[in-house]
């Protein structure tokens, strides 16, 4: 006899055996409140539900969202520059989902770097197109025309074909009913809930509402970044930045990176750096280089934003039937959001189902998924400050530049300078996988080997070489 679709699924869970964990194990009608509809609380909802499913329980759960992902500008912005990396667009399909077209505002073909010593353009070290860029929302301000899809509202749409609930009420307050969470809406009604995943992001006011948790909780490090939204004709914004995402590595006090990010009738720029203020801002859009590559002041900014940026993780992103979720607990520095978003949704639900939802739960089967990220993170960090250096001296701003150029334009040449790059802009690899990257000997050699060619002409050109001593 075959099996059935049901334990078809439920075979592929085999290897997670349930725990019956004394009071704090879900079971039928357990209701689960999800504050945040974007990736992280989607991802959370879809995967609970999904893996409830394969065992036969049944769950209530309710994504508390006041946003509407299908209103375009503020009203349903989600503060994001919204590229999606070729590695977890494969881990997506992977999981059966596919990014329809109607959300994939452009395939991304190349990164081209520019610097004040020259530009290089990155080919993707593996050849393949597999970088998404996308509206988390469904658009900027003005963009009730263009055909915009929220990649928001489309995960947020899976949850509910999986039975999630989205209720439109603003949460005021967190309290306990007995051992179990209770959420105060706006409309001055009280629910309680047997786990509340918080999947609001570093930017709500809800997580300011945990200060006082008897769990303990500590907000993770904070930064602000700045995002644009330029507005152009689609021929026109095609013509200045092709196919291409345009990042550039200038050296400007507290700047770490920006990038210029096609999206049809839109270019997002996305600028990260130590607390952006408007002082930087106007630095970085009045630079020579940005304004050769970019005309700023020939095209209109019609929607920007200030968001806070998560730098670290919460020390302890859980306690009993309490879990925090994407960038309310952690997330990847300075990239891939949405993977860390995924990733921790997925473990926290797996926790939730087969395990349970008692604090010692999530410390012995969620905390490891966020302790991989916060330890990859701080690599992450020793690469930014070491990249940090590297920009202050044009000397090896332009070893950095020689090295990339000859990997991208000689066949057969290993791309070591090229895939770092592209891995440091997209967050398709860890930060660990890069940082052992840059003690291969053929980095090494070639890095060396570009600083010398780098240092020729001046020494070249130096005073001293005709008559100084």
């Amino acid at each position: 006899m075959g099996l059935t679709k049901q334990q078809s699924v439920a075979d592929s869970f085999a290897n997670l055996q349930v725990d019956d964990n004394r009071g704090f194990a879900l079971d039928n009608g357990s209701r689960i409140a999800v504050v945040g509809g974007g990736p992280a609380g989607s991802f959370f909802s879809y995967f609970l539900l999904k893996m409830a499913d394969a065992i036969d329980l049944d769950l209530e759960v309710d994504i508390f969202e006041p946003r509407s992902f299908g209103y375009c500008g503020p009203a349903g912005c989600n503060h994001c520059g919204g590229v999606v990396s070729e590695s977890l667009v494969q881990i997506l399909a992977a999981e059966g989902i596919v990014l329809p077209s109607s959300v994939v505002q452009r395939g991304v073909e190349s990164y081209e770097v520019h610097m004040d010593v020259g530009d290089v353009t990155i080919q993707s070290p593996v050849h393949e197109q597999r970088i998404a860029a996308l509206y988390r929302g469904n658009g900027p301000r003005e963009g009730e025309t263009a055909p915009l899809e929220s990649f928001d509202g489309f995960l947020q749409g899976m949850a509910v074909e999986r039975g999630a609930h989205v209720v439109r009420q603003l949460i005021t307050g967190v309290d306990w009913s007995g051992d179990r969470p209770q959420l105060e809406l706006q409309n001055g009604s009280s629910r309680p809930y047997d786990l509340v995943a918080v999947a609001a992001g570093v930017n709500s006011k809800f997580i300011h509402m945990l200060d006082d948790h008897p769990a303990g909780f500590e907000p993770p490090k904070t930064t602000r970044g700045y995002i644009c939204e330029f507005r152009a004709s689609e021929a026109e914004i095609r013509r200045i930045l092709g196919r291409s995402v345009h990042v550039f590595l200038l050296s400007i006090p507290r700047f770490e990176f920006a990038a210029i990010i096609p999206k049809g009738e839109f270019a997002t720029v996305v600028m990260v750096g130590e607390d952006l203020d408007q002082e930087l801002v106007h630095a970085f859009l009045n630079d020579p280089v940005v304004k050769r590559v970019f005309p700023t002041d020939t095209i209109p900014c019609v929607c920007s934003c200030s968001p806070l940026i998560n730098l670290g993780a919460r020390k302890r992103p859980y306690g009993d039937r309490i879990v925090l979720v994407g960038d309310s607990g952690v997330t990847r520095l300075y990239k891939d959001g949405i993977g860390a978003a995924f990733r921790t949704g997925k473990a926290a639900a797996t926790t939730a189902v087969f395990h349970g939802v008692s604090k010692s739960d999530f410390a012995k089967h969620f905390w490891p998924a966020c302790r991989k990220i916060a330890n990859d993170n701080a690599v992450g960090r020793v690469m930014f400050a070491t990249n940090e250096i590297m920009k202050k001296s044009r000397i090896t701003r332009q070893a950095m530049l020689n090295m990339a150029t000859d990997e991208q334009n000689r066949a057969g040449a290993k791309p070591h300078m090229s895939s770092l790059l592209w891995n440091m802009f997209t967050g398709s690899a860890p930060y660990t996988e890069m940082f052992r990257g840059t003690f291969h000997p053929g980095f090494i050699g070639h890095l060396l080997t570009s600083i010398a060619g780098s240092l020729r002409p001046r020494i070249n050109e130096a005073p001293g070489n005709k008559n100084e001593a």
